[in-house]
């Protein structure tokens, strides 16, 4: 099945490398224009082809930059993946006001910004587009220290459920797609072989996913494929949050 994006204009934020750089380079594989952003000035690797943009969702100023020198002088924008995210382990009586403020910032103001200002430009084309947040199994489930994250992430998918029913008489479609375990540069550096072993052992399907598999799922939603998937949140584990 060939996903075409030719003619489409999406922007990725995260894109600089795991799940959401994966995405970035399907994207620009199926015909896209992609803008996709990194909290530094400079990447340290590049995507081809696609145009890299520096967003720290935690610096209002930042935001606002991106906000009006990319969002606001596009003639167009189909599709927005809401992709970067942070993670601050801590249990609740150590997390701090401004750990929880930062996680609430990158992970649920931030994209809640940017879903405003990319919905004023889809509705004014009157074109319809593809809205897509990536939450976390633990927007579903939950595990200890996570309670910064699980907020955030829970929060993004209530947010996208009720988005979805803003844009849904434009044919905005707005999804939130939860991956599981996966195998990225991040979690490896995080985690032992016997963590990830231990890991794969409570999966149904017996391994972590490739990034690709994610992006594959991202790619299918932000098409011309995806017709009539809205508000629904799409877990993608291996089976994991089944038991």
């Amino acid at each position: 099945m060939y996903i075409n994006l030719n003619g489409k204009k999406a922007i990725v934020t995260g894109g600089t490398r795991g799940i959401g750089k994966c995405i970035v380079s399907m994207m620009i594989d199926s015909g896209c224009e992609v803008i996709y952003t990194g909290t530094t000035e400079k990447p340290k690797s590049t995507v081809k082809n696609a145009i890299y943009k520096q967003l720290d969702l935690s610096d209002e100023k930042s935001i606002n930059q991106f906000i009006n020198d990319v969002i606001k002088k596009s003639a167009k924008i189909n599709v927005l993946v809401n992709n970067a995210g942070i993670n601050i382990i801590e249990p609740i009586d150590e997390i701090t006001d401004d750990n929880w403020q930062k996680i609430l910032s990158v992970n649920l103001t931030g994209p809640m910004r940017l879903m405003r200002a990319v919905s004023k430009i889809m509705m004014k084309n009157q074109r319809g587009g593809k809205i897509l947040n990536i939450s976390s199994i633990f927007g579903y489930v939950s595990k200890t220290k996570r309670n910064s994250y699980s907020a955030s992430k829970f929060g993004l998918i209530g947010l996208t459920k009720s988005v979805s029913l803003d844009l849904a008489p434009y044919n905005i479609l707005v999804n939130a797609l939860c991956p599981g375990f996966t195998s990225t540069e991040l979690t490896r550096s995080i985690l032992s072989e016997q963590d990830i072993n231990s890991l794969t052992s409570q999966i149904p399907l017996g391994r972590i996913a490739e990034a690709e598999e994610i992006a594959n799922v991202a790619l299918f939603l932000c098409s011309d494929l995806n017709t009539y998937i809205t508000g629904q949140t799409i877990i993608v584990d291996g089976g994991f949050t089944s038991q």
